[in-house]
């Protein structure tokens, strides 16, 4: 009996070393299952109870709950103490101070080159266009074949477009939107094409390799080279000025017959020749023309009852007007300095 006795005592006297040392819950745990757990070294010493006589087993057994609920209470105190010391730092470290000023969040902005595109297609949809959109990886069906390019052409050369496959490729133009609609969509059709486009351009102050167009299309009965004229003077008009005049010179483009270049006069000097305009006092901006006939036939679109004209308007080119911008590299920099002079 006296064995037992002293090894209840000494495992009492381990236990209130050692409960000391717990850090945290877990540690409180691990000390319970350690001394009080089915496996633990209370049960081990309660064992042996087994062999004293009957007159001895009571002392002993009171004595084993004796320390048994000491031990127990002394885990909960412990346990409480823990819990009240955790709740108290992480009550510091998450305390707020209502006085302090809050954090302002920067208000974003639209970048140039949207708020060109916006102003564009805004001026566009008061004259009763819709906007149009498609994907910018696109077949080459779309972006070639069906606006009268060819398969020698020099504009479908893998030096000069991204090609994905032989017959994919990221378009070079917004007119494969043109086409889409005009293969889904009979007459009437007035539309503008606002997107990115994509060419294998070394960038330099002048040419990148991604940048934006605003393409627009018309097809109905009637539609003449008259009608397109008053849409882009008035076009010039509302972006640039009332005393914005425009210029048309003959140029060559596949997919329209007749074709024409669009200058609008300079907007820094009125016409009278700067270092804007070259001295020159225009200032190229779009592509322009009537659709030719075989691009409406290869839509599913009568040619001989139909017409129609299709424009392209420069985003970056635009921009870098109206705002004296010399190097197209700087809208495409994510330069906080230069952005806010937008916002």
């Amino acid at each position: 009996m006296q064995d037992l006795k002293q090894q209840l005592e000494e495992l009492q006297q381990a236990f209130n070393q050692t409960l000391p040392e717990a850090k945290n819950s877990q540690d409180v745990e691990a000390i319970r299952i350690r001394f009080m757990g089915k496996k633990g070294l209370l049960t081990g010493i309660l064992r042996g109870m087994g062999q004293l006589s009957a007159e001895e087993r009571p002392v002993v057994g009171q004595l084993a709950n004796v320390i048994r609920a000491e031990m127990e209470n002394g885990l909960k105190e412990r346990a409480e103490q823990l819990q009240e010391a955790e709740q108290t730092a992480r009550l510091q470290a998450e305390r707020l101070d209502v006085t302090r000023p809050g954090t302002a969040f920067t208000a974003g902005s639209k970048h140039p080159l949207t708020q060109v595109v916006d102003e564009i297609c805004s001026i566009f949809i008061g004259l009763g266009y819709s906007i149009a959109e498609g994907p910018e990886i696109e077949y080459d069906r779309n972006n070639f074949e069906l606006l009268r390019l060819p398969a020698n052409h020099p504009a479908r050369d893998e030096q000069d477009t991204f090609y994905v496959t032989p017959s994919i490729l990221l378009r070079t133009q917004t007119s494969p939107v043109q086409i889409r609609v005009m293969q889904q969509q009979p007459p009437p059709i007035k539309i503008v094409c606002p997107g990115k486009v994509y060419r294998s351009d070394t960038p330099d102050a002048t040419h990148s390799p991604i940048f934006h167009q605003v393409e627009g299309l018309v097809v109905d009965e009637g539609v003449t080279m008259g009608d397109l004229v008053g849409s882009l003077q008035l076009f010039a008009r509302k972006l640039f000025g009332e005393q914005t005049q425009i210029r048309l010179r003959p140029h060559h483009f596949p997919f329209t017959e007749p074709s024409c270049e669009v200058d609008l006069s300079c907007w820094t000097c009125g016409g009278t020749g700067c270092r804007t305009c070259k001295g020159e006092g225009w200032i190229e901006v779009l592509g322009a023309g009537m659709v030719h006939p075989e691009v409406l036939e290869n839509c599913g679109i009568d040619s001989d009852r139909y017409s129609g004209f299709a424009f392209g308007i420069g985003v970056e080119r635009t921009a870098m007007g109206r705002y004296g911008i010399n190097d197209i590299r700087t809208f495409f920099e994510n330069d906080l300095r230069f952005l806010k002079q937008f916002s």
